[in-house]
C-alpha cells in the first residue's frame, strides 16, 4: 500500500495501474492481485491504511468526546488539520474519479467517512438544541461536508494564499455562523 500511496501522490494519478503499483513494491502483478481482487480495493485499502499511519481516530477523539458547540469545532479542526496531510493522493484520486471507477470508488469510500463525521458533529448540535431552525440533520450534513471538502481547502489555501491556520479558524467561525442557533 505504501508502493501505491507513494505512486499517488508523484504521478497525480496519471497512469497508476496495477503493474505500475507492483513494479513500484517489488512484487509480481500476480502477488498484489492475491491481496487485492480489485483496483477498486487496492486503492480504498491504501487510503484507510493512510488513515492509520495518520492516526485519524487519535486526531477525533477530542470531536468524539465533545458534545454541542465544541464537537463542531473540534469535528472543523480536526478534518481541516488533517486535509493536508492526504492532499496528495486526494488530489491524485479526484483528478481521476470521472475517468477511473476504481479512484472514484475509493474516494467516495473516504468522503463518506468525512459525511459520517459532519453528520455525528451536527448530530451533536441537535441534541444540545444550537442546530438553526433553518436546517435539517441533512441540509445542515450537506452544508457542513461541501464547506469541508478538500476542493473548497485548495480553493483557500492555495488561490486565495490563506495559511493552514487561518483555514481552520475562519472555517469554524463561518460553519457556528452558519450552522449554530
Amino acid at each position: 500500500m505504501r508502493a501505491t500511496w507513494n505512486l499517488l501522490e508523484k504521478s497525480g494519478g496519471a497512469g497508476v495501474r496495477m503493474s505500475d503499483i507492483a513494479k513500484a513494491a517489488g512484487i509480481s502483478r500476480q502477488a498484489v492481485y492475491l491481496h487485492f481482487p480489485t483496483r477498486a480495493e487496492l486503492l480504498t485499502s491504501t487510503a484507510r491504511y493512510m488513515d492509520d499511519v495518520h492516526d485519524i481516530d487519535g486526531s477525533l477523539a477530542a470531536s468524539r468526546a465533545a458534545s454541542g458547540v465544541e464537537r463542531l469545532d473540534l469535528w472543523v479542526e480536526a478534518w481541516g488539520n488533517y486535509i493536508p496531510k492526504i492532499h496528495g493522493v486526494g488530489r491524485a484520486l479526484i483528478a481521476m474519479r470521472d475517468t477511473d471507477e476504481a479512484a472514484a470508488a475509493a474516494w467516495g469510500d473516504r468522503m463518506q467517512a468525512v459525511r459520517h463525521g459532519c453528520a455525528a458533529a451536527i448530530g451533536a448540535l441537535e441534541k444540545v438544541d444550537r442546530l438553526k431552525a433553518e436546517f435539517t440533520s441533512e441540509t445542515a450534513t450537506d452544508l457542513l461536508w461541501s464547506i469541508l471538502s478538500v476542493e473548497m481547502w485548495e480553493k483557500l489555501r492555495f488561490e486565495c494564499g490563506w495559511s493552514q491556520e487561518d483555514y481552520v479558524l475562519r472555517m469554524q467561525r463561518l460553519t457556528r455562523n452558519s450552522l449554530v442557533g
